[in-house]
């Protein structure tokens, strides 16, 4: 069963952000079943508020854990001892630690799924606050002998689910990520959705938000035809 990581980074309680995500989970766990229907459509999980009902999910053949960051209330790392201390616990082998929970659940993910919202150039703290629990020497990355970051992640792929009021004409969230992932998790395949301008005067949110749906539903099918092609060679 495949495992999909969704970290949940919205603030609001009906987030447009968290819409998308949550329609792009159903498509992930519907194609981790192998029973995709491009008549399927909208919150075939989930309902437009952002209610999700996981067992659905692990049904379909996917098995979602989501951290909601809301939630978990991180603590920001605002001494070097949390580091130090880490650091020895990983050196003594002991990486069942709970202190490193989140960057060992973050290594194992087969898919993973980050929601957040477009806030001031970049995302709300908390997932900066939450990223720097997952970058862990020796759990997600390591050092070459060279002193170069090499990847320890399983993930295959990660999506970056975003909406913002107006244009998001610097994405220095989304850059952000992409950085992180390639040139230490060693993640590759990395994918963003996105709803822009939902805020405008004289735009229609609601259309804006159906184009961004079907744009995952467009992907997923585009993703399962290619997979079918690949199964018959």
């Amino acid at each position: 069963m495949e495992k999909i990581l969704f970290i949940n980074a919205c603030i609001r309680d009906c987030s447009r952000t968290l819409r998308l995500a949550r329609h792009l989970l159903d498509r992930l766990a519907i194609a981790a079943a192998g029973n995709f229907d491009s008549t399927v459509r909208e919150n075939s999980g989930s309902d437009a508020a952002g209610k999700y009902d996981s067992n659905a999910v692990q049904i379909r053949g996917a098995a979602v854990e989501e951290v909601d960051l809301r939630k978990e209330k991180i603590q920001a790392i605002s001494s070097f001892d949390p580091l130090e201390r880490r650091e020895r616990m990983v050196r003594e082998g002991r990486t069942d630690a709970p202190e490193l929970k989140y960057a060992r659940q973050f290594a194992d993910a087969d898919t993973i799924v980050i929601a957040a919202p477009y806030w001031d150039l970049a995302f709300p703290a908390i997932l900066k606050i939450y990223l720097e629990q997952v970058t862990v020497t020796g759990v997600t990355f390591r050092y070459s002998p060279e002193g170069r970051p090499v990847g320890m992640c399983k993930a295959r792929r990660l999506f970056y689910v975003m909406t913002s009021g107006g244009p998001a004409i610097f994405n220095m969230g989304y850059d952000y990520i992409c950085t992180l992932c390639r040139n230490f998790f060693g993640i590759e395949d990395i994918r963003l959705f996105k709803a822009e301008n939902l805020d405008i005067a004289g735009n229609d949110p609601e259309q804006i938000m159906a184009s961004a749906l079907a744009c995952v539903d467009k992907a997923a099918e585009a993703e399962a035809e290619a997979e079918a092609e690949e199964k018959k060679l």
